[in-house]
């Protein structure tokens, strides 16, 4: 399974699309990145792809109405997730208000899961 590194302008796209609120946590991941809230991911960044987590009636309409893309290595995508069209990376500043847009509808419905549970430490015996 093929992991692509994203670049750091990639990084950058992402970080500038991603709601700046204190709930929100960007970690690294695999040479991507992820944006969580309350633990669990609403939008992550695999190479140049941004995929976002949505409820199933906005991740409808999305599919429906724009040329999105699996999110995640290709022989397995991340069930849950869309890849935001890959041709809004270079569209222009109306391509980034809809990215936004799209990663602030992903944040408010994860924002509103339960809160995911941290794992239990192992104990080293």
């Amino acid at each position: 399974m093929e992991m692509p590194k994203a670049s750091e302008a990639d990084k950058e796209r992402f970080r500038s699309v991603v709601p700046d609120r204190p709930e929100v946590v960007i970690k690294p991941m695999f040479g991507n990145l992820g944006a969580f809230v309350n633990g669990n991911m609403f939008a992550g960044l695999f190479g140049p792809t941004i995929g976002v987590r949505l409820s199933s009636e906005d991740r409808a309409e999305l599919e429906g109405t724009e040329r999105t893309v699996p999110f995640g290595p290709v022989e397995r995508p991340m069930g849950g997730y869309t890849g935001l069209p890959e041709v809004w990376n270079a569209e222009g500043e109306g391509d980034e208000a809809r990215a936004r847009a799209w990663v602030e509808k992903a944040f408010a419905y994860v924002a509103g899961l339960p809160p995911k549970a941290p794992k239990e430490r192992k104990s080293r015996a």
